[in-house]
């Protein structure tokens, strides 16, 4: 009983950062802000991801984005869209493995202004 409760403890001890996964530090364009034009779509994580799947939708449905950024885990994302994207509100859906083997997801949205 007594080498159960060392081991928790020590568990208790470690890091936080030990327990941590990958996340989205900062995307272009930003959440919730709005903007002209968006020529890259970006994401930056704190620690490599391998973004495996992607996703932009807008006022009027799918939009096709193609990836400039493989499969190999990164800490910055790109992708473009293929054409130009009319005003309205968009949101940008991402999902993939963190360096620790994780499943992430996440997602953000900006507006394109008339």
């Amino acid at each position: 009983m007594r080498l159960k409760s060392t081991a928790i403890a020590a568990l208790l001890l470690l890091p936080t950062s030990v327990f941590g996964h990958s996340k989205a530090e900062q995307t272009t364009p930003g959440n919730n802000t709005t903007v002209e034009t968006v020529e890259m779509i970006e994401i930056r994580f704190d620690d490599p991801m391998r973004v495996t799947a992607i996703s932009l939708k807008g006022p009027n449905g799918d939009v096709a984005i193609v990836r400039e950024t493989g499969l190999d885990p990164v800490t910055e994302f790109r992708a473009t869209p293929e054409s130009a994207m009319g005003a309205g509100v968009y949101q940008f859906d991402w999902r993939g493995l963190a360096a620790d083997g994780h499943p992430m997801q996440g997602s953000f949205s900006f507006t394109v202004a008339e």
